[in-house]
This record gives C-alpha cells, sequence and structure tokens, in this order.
C-alpha cells in the first residue's frame, strides 16, 4: 500500500510550484522571450502572490510589490486598474493556473484517478517544508478571507473549486469504465469530498501547525482512495 513519506529531501516549498509557473521566471529552451511590459506584469504578479500568500489580501501592501519588483506605481497601474484587479489576476493567472496544471491535467489523461491522485499526493508531501504548513494553502486562505466579503473574489475561487471538482469526477467515470473505480459509488460525491477533505486538512494541520497532523491525514486519504477500488474477483 502506498505511503506518505516524512522524508523532505529537497529544501524547496512545495508552493514553488506556484512560482515556478512564472513565465518572467522560466528559462525553457526554444520559449519565446517576453517582452518588457509583459515580463514586468509577470514579476508584478509574482510579487502579489507572494505577498497575499503571506498577510493576506486585505493586508497585503502595494508598496511592497513594488519594492519587491523593482518597478514604479505607475507600471503597476499600467497592467492592473487597481489592488482588487490585482488580486483577481493572482487568482486567475496563479492560482488557476497552478491547479490546473498539478491537478487538472494530469486528472484529464488517466482512467486510474486513484492512482494519479495519491501519487499527487505522495510526491507533494515529499517537497513540502515548515513554511507550507505554517502558511496553508493559498487558495484556501483566499476562499476563508475574501469570499464572504467580495463576489469577484468568490466567483474566481469558485470557478477554480468547480473545475477541480469535475475533472476529478470526470476521471471517476472514466475509471468505472476501465474498471478501476467502483461502480456504486457516486463520482460527484466522492470527489467534492476528496477536495473538501484534502482542504480541510490542509486547514488543520495549519491551525496545529503540525506537519506530521497533515501527513497523517493525507495517508488517511490515501487510504480511503484506495477502498473505493473494485473488489477483484478471484
Amino acid at each position: 500500500m502506498k505511503s506518505l513519506s516524512k522524508t523532505i529531501e529537497t529544501p524547496q516549498s512545495w508552493w514553488k510550484l506556484w512560482s515556478s509557473l512564472c513565465p518572467c521566471s522560466a528559462d525553457a529552451e526554444g520559449s519565446e522571450p517576453l517582452s518588457k511590459s509583459s515580463a514586468t506584469r509577470e514579476k508584478i504578479l509574482l510579487a502579489a502572490f507572494n505577498e497575499i500568500y503571506h498577510c493576506g489580501f486585505q493586508a497585503a501592501s502595494l508598496n511592497n510589490i513594488l519594492k519587491n519588483t523593482g518597478t514604479t506605481k505607475g507600471a503597476l497601474y499600467h497592467h492592473f486598474k487597481n489592488k482588487m484587479d490585482l488580486g483577481y489576476a493572482v487568482v486567475d493567472e496563479f492560482i488557476f493556473q497552478s491547479i490546473k496544471e498539478n491537478w487538472i491535467e494530469p486528472l484529464n489523461q488517466t482512467d486510474d484517478p486513484i492512482r494519479t491522485i495519491q501519487d499527487i499526493l505522495i510526491n507533494t508531501s515529499k517537497i513540502m517544508t515548515d513554511a507550507d504548513i505554517r502558511l496553508g494553502c493559498p487558495m484556501n486562505n483566499l476562499a476563508q478571507e475574501m469570499s464572504p466579503i467580495d463576489e469577484g473574489f468568490r466567483e474566481r475561487i469558485s470557478k477554480v473549486y468547480s473545475e477541480w471538482q469535475e475533472a476529478i469526477e470526470a476521471a471517476c467515470e472514466r475509471g468505472k469504465l476501465a474498471g478501476n473505480f467502483k461502480n456504486s459509488v457516486d463520482s460527484k460525491q466522492a470527489s467534492l469530498l476528496f477536495v473538501a477533505s484534502l482542504e480541510g486538512c490542509l486547514g488543520y494541520a495549519k491551525s496545529l501547525q503540525s506537519k506530521d497532523a497533515l501527513l497523517s491525514c493525507g495517508q488517511g486519504l490515501i487510504d480511503q482512495l484506495e477502498s473505493l477500488r473494485p473488489t477483484k474477483k478471484t
């Protein structure tokens, strides 16, 4: 049976996955270089993501974002109308893109969602740091902070969660056809429960400031997923 590793082999935050999505920080061979204007916009977005992740949206400082990018207010307002517009772009272009690349795309390519999800959980556990536990999930943080008070954030975060859940649901349906997922299990309910459970695990571990708690929760999810496989006939 698969298990979560408690050995952190790489001194790297798992949320570096987010900043690695910034085109201005990528050195992909053969990729087209960004224009100066586009590169500036991406630098601002990355700095905004980091500021929001560490401080929350309401406490995030535009001055800190500018200081960390070496850009001017004029450059920021050239690309974003205001702080709210910048926050929306972080959700649309960073958070959604990360969920898409790390969850939705692998799920869209599998007919064994149980194995795919387990592998993502295990690989993620190997690069977690204490800072990840302290800061929690960026999307969950924004959902808790901003969804109750701003409809623009609520709609965008809801869209990310919905597309993630729907990708799991569709993979479960393909899994049924391939004999990798129990036909008796409601795919929508299972996918909703997984997303809610994982986000709950992240929030719980953040509250306790305990990596062990998160790893234990993750192992529980892995075991629960295994129970959704069809029973092999002997």
